[in-house]
């Protein structure tokens, strides 16, 4: 046991004078010297201890280095450790989850803010490497994941959940769905996740939740654990930029400063129900190689209701269906699947990538399929300009459900897309819009050998 009030007394001794902190060092047994360092609550910041209440999710958001990877570490020993090193505690079935298991491992679980790192030597778990599983002294287990692979997820069940950088998840939303699915033991199953801010849905929607509590912290709250370089160098080159408020406040940006659309004004173009519409376009922005890690194929399908002069011709996202394709089949085969499922009257795809081979491909599958090709002769932000003028008219709508492709729309700035890779559900939109609103009069023409 620690002296009373040691928990709430780690900020007094460490701003009291020398002679003070000696005394007090002096009022412990070698017992509870030993046990200090492994006192969380003693030592933690206000941001890394978990919130009271009947929450299900904790989610602590916070700069780089804010202390994020500690405190998640700290939570799940809190969780599996009882009374003594063999007492069960509340947790039995953990799993542990980064975006790739290399990440979960080496940081999570081994890293200098890891669970082994901050476990004390009599309750520090055994790693079993062939299982990818942390075994404790009380019994309970820990199985690493990785977020790449949401199928993974489907048997195993858990009683509480470390989900690590969960904003930057490739498939954020469909691997924290199974997560879900499988934080169903015990009475009363948690999540902590310990990330730095992106405008993902995945986070975004998670924060909406009454379930869900939050922590918050910048960079600097942790600044008497950083070198000091570190600080001055992310100071001097992003302080004042949106990604300095970003990685460095951590905070979470509604929208990206300049972009051509907001958060704001997409949700007020919502609409329950698309009317029925005039002509419908499946636009498809093929991407440049197809493996594993590539791009995504942007595939967004839009009509336009032709109802009075061209000006006030309504437009309606419908759907995005953009899938990531390992052969460029994949993505021919969505394009044409959308076409017969929404009824479109054409494909408009980009060629600047792909050339001849993005009409070969496509008529492989359908030879009759009406196509026209388009090539890229501005940039991305060119291009974006006079679509993002349809939305300020309030001449463009969307159907419900279209989330990762509003997060690109609002990272699509003057100077170019802010987010991570490629906009490529962005290029798809402004193919099919332009197609359906800026340039109508192809849309009468013929079908020739080349397209429409």
């Amino acid at each position: 046991m620690m002296p009373c009030g040691l928990t709430s007394g780690a900020k007094l001794i460490a701003s009291a004078p020398r002679l003070n902190q000696v005394e007090f060092l002096k009022s412990l047994s070698a017992a509870q010297v030993a046990a200090l360092p492994y006192l969380f609550e003693f030592w933690a910041l206000p941001h890394q201890l978990p919130p009271i209440g009947d929450w299900r999710t904790w989610v602590i958001m916070g700069g780089r280095g804010a202390g994020k990877t500690r405190a998640g570490a700290e939570w799940v020993r809190s969780m599996v450790e009882g009374p003594r090193p063999n007492v069960p505690g509340t947790a039995r079935r953990v799993a542990i989850v980064a975006e790739t298991m290399d990440q979960a491992r080496e940081v999570m679980v081994f890293g200098e803010s890891g669970i082994m790192a901050v476990s004390p030597p009599d309750r520090r778990p055994d790693w079993i490497s062939t299982r990818r599983m942390l075994v404790w002294p009380n019994g309970a287990q820990a199985q690493l994941f990785s977020a790449h692979e949401p199928e993974s997820l489907r048997g195993p069940q858990f009683d509480a959940l470390w989900a690590d950088e969960l904003a930057k998840w490739r498939k954020g939303g469909e691997t924290w769905d199974m997560l879900q699915f499988g934080l169903r033991l015990g009475d009363h199953p948690r999540a902590c996740v310990t990330t730095t801010p992106r405008r993902v849905s995945v986070l975004r929607d998670l924060l909406c939740l009454d379930t869900t509590v939050m922590t918050h912290a910048p960079t600097q709250a942790n600044r008497a654990n950083l070198a000091q370089s570190f600080i001055t160098e992310i100071e001097a080159r992003y302080a004042g930029t949106s990604l300095g408020r970003q990685e460095i406040d951590g905070t979470l940006l509604d929208d990206v400063d300049g972009a051509f659309w907001s958060m704001e004004q997409l949700a007020a173009s919502q609409v329950r129900n698309v009317p029925e519409c005039t002509r419908v376009v499946v636009a498809i922005d093929p991407v440049a190689t197809s493996h594993k890690g590539s791009d995504e194929c942007g595939i967004v399908v839009a009509g336009v209701v032709m109802e009075g002069p061209p000006q006030e011709w309504r437009s309606y996202v419908i759907a995005d269906l953009t899938v990531a394709a390992a052969r460029p089949s994949d993505w021919a085969k969505a394009a044409i699947s959308a076409m017969h499922r929404f009824g479109a009257d054409r494909l408009v795809a980009e060629v600047n990538q792909g050339g001849d081979m993005v009409e070969a491909v496509l008529r492989q599958l359908d030879p009759l399929v009406p196509y026209r090709s388009v090539h890229a002769s501005r940039g991305k932000v060119a291009r974006a300009e006079p679509i993002a003028a349809l939305y300020e008219q309030g001449r463009v709508k969307h159907a419900r459900g279209l989330a990762k492709l509003e997060d690109q729309m609002c990272q699509m700035t003057a100077t170019g897309f802010a987010g991570r890779g490629s906009p490529d559900r962005v290029d798809a939109l402004v193919w099919a819009l332009h197609d359906l609103m800026i340039d109508p009069a192809q849309k009468w023409q013929e079908p020739t050998i080349r397209g429409l």
